[in-house]
């Protein structure tokens, strides 16, 4: 909880809300200058165009007034101002404005050309229009691009004033999404915080925005694995509690009967046995414990060797030959002529096998068979331990790995074991790159089936 406070005490300007708000501010503000740079450009060339059409119909307007008569187009000539020049057939040049035309411009006109271009006007840069008489000269109109300028200043504070509007409006709509997408992240921090505290069931609502869903709903789904996940622990440690429980009561009564001298002295012999055998359940009972803590610890050490796998698998029959004959089982061995290769940790693959054997055989009646067997398959092998016993039902092999399930299921139904060896098997398979399965065998039991690459790959590579 100390961490969840000092997250909620964090400066408002490195929360999530505050990055999308200056984010949103950054873009809108980038917008909003490129905008306006290329909207002055675009104004100033609309205005510049239209520069030059006026100055084109000004200056056609004079040709056809020089045409018609001399006086005319010096009364229009005037009243225009300084923007105007005219050129004479002969190249001379006359008018407020002829010092912006060059000689280039007089030649063009002279051999009949309209002329569109630059120049300069009172050492100001300006647009410049030539229209050609029939007599050989023209006329010419020259504009201040700073006139041009200067008549659009009006619409450039217009387009600024809505640039700045546009920047104003999309700040605020930077802090409105700021405040949707970080509303409901905080509240999804808050019930992630309630689940670390050791809470469950938190309420946790439904979000309108697809990608804050998926967290909640994600949160949702851890809510409910921790709540399986504890359950599920509570009733290991309920019946780890029993299984321990029952072998101590044993020996506490007959060591109490001992000391008390309430045991005959024929009797003795047997109370030891009794003992040696509860102590010894008991220690298997707590091997198993520590086995299942190390396969769940991340330096579970693995030596993999390459071996015939055919060659474990006789030695491993062999070994509960004996174990069998007294039960009264058929164990037998199913072993391919062609020689095998697997590179793994033969120990632990040993260790899975005779597990499986014990298993098999705890459950198997006398009479029935037990199979093990094992072969090639594509890029690995298999190895198979099939019994002829009761079985197991479809919801017996949905759980038949998860710790305890069945030995709490059949405790008063059937010889069990610790009820840790299934899961501890899944877990050395898995740790050896493999899988585990279960499924009805032909013998009428069950079948447990080893799948194991040919070369053992460290968890980091697959």
């Amino acid at each position: 909880m100390a961490e969840g406070g000092a997250a909620l005490r964090r400066p408002w300007r490195s929360s999530l809300g505050f990055r999308i708000m200056l984010g949103t501010f950054a873009v809108s503000l980038i917008a909003v200058l490129v905008t306006g740079i290329v909207a002055l450009q675009v104004v100033q060339g609309v205005a510049e165009n239209q520069a030059r059409q006026q100055l084109k119909a000004q200056a056609t307007a004079l040709v056809g007034a020089r045409e018609t008569g001399s006086h005319v187009a010096a009364a229009r000539l005037a009243a225009l101002g300084d923007r105007f020049a005219v050129v004479d057939p002969d190249g001379t040049v006359t008018g407020a404005a002829r010092a912006s035309v060059s000689g280039d411009v007089v030649r063009r006109l002279q051999s009949g050309r309209t002329v569109s271009g630059t120049t300069t006007l009172g050492g100001k840069d300006a647009v410049l229009v030539g229209i050609p008489t029939v007599d050989g000269g023209g006329v010419v109109g020259v504009r201040k691009v700073a006139d041009i300028a200067a008549a659009n200043a009006e619409l450039i504070r217009w387009l600024a004033v809505a640039l700045l509007i546009g920047l104003a409006v999309a700040s605020v709509a930077g802090v409105l999404l700021a405040t949707r997408l970080g509303r409901p992240l905080t509240r999804l921090a808050g019930s992630a915080r309630e689940l670390a505290a050791g809470r469950r069931g938190v309420a946790i609502r439904i979000e309108p925005v697809a990608e804050i869903e998926d967290i909640a709903h994600a949160l949702r789904g851890l809510d409910a694995a921790l709540t399986v996940s504890e359950d599920r622990q509570r009733e290991f440690l309920l019946s780890v509690s029993h299984d321990i429980r029952t072998p101590l009561t044993a020996i506490r009564g007959y060591a109490e009967a001992l000391a008390d001298g309430v045991v005959p002295a024929e009797e003795v012999a047997r109370v030891g046995g009794t003992l040696t055998a509860e102590a010894e359940r008991l220690r298997r009972f707590l091997d198993d414990l520590l086995e299942l803590a190390r396969l769940e610890a991340e330096d579970f050490r693995l030596d993999p060797q390459r071996f015939d796998p055919r060659e474990t698998v006789e030695r491993a029959v062999e070994a509960w030959r004996g174990a069998a004959v007294r039960a009264g089982v058929g164990l037998r061995a199913e072993i391919p002529d062609a020689p095998l290769s697997v590179s793994t940790d033969e120990a632990r693959l040993r260790q899975v096998v005779d597990g499986l054997i014990e298993n098999a055989l705890r459950a198997t009646p006398e009479g029935a068979p037990l199979v093990v067997g094992v072969r090639g398959q594509r890029a690995g092998i298999l190895i198979e331990v099939r019994d002829g016993g009761p079985g197991l039902t479809a919801e017996d092999a949905e759980v038949a790995f998860d710790r305890g399930a069945l030995h709490e299921r059949y405790r008063d139904v059937r010889p069990v074991g610790t009820g840790l060896g299934l899961s501890i098997a899944r877990r050395l398979v898995a740790r050896l790159g493999g899988s585990l399965r279960v499924e009805a065998a032909p013998e009428g039991g069950a079948a447990f089936s080893v799948s194991l690459p040919s070369s053992y790959i460290p968890p980091a590579e697959r």
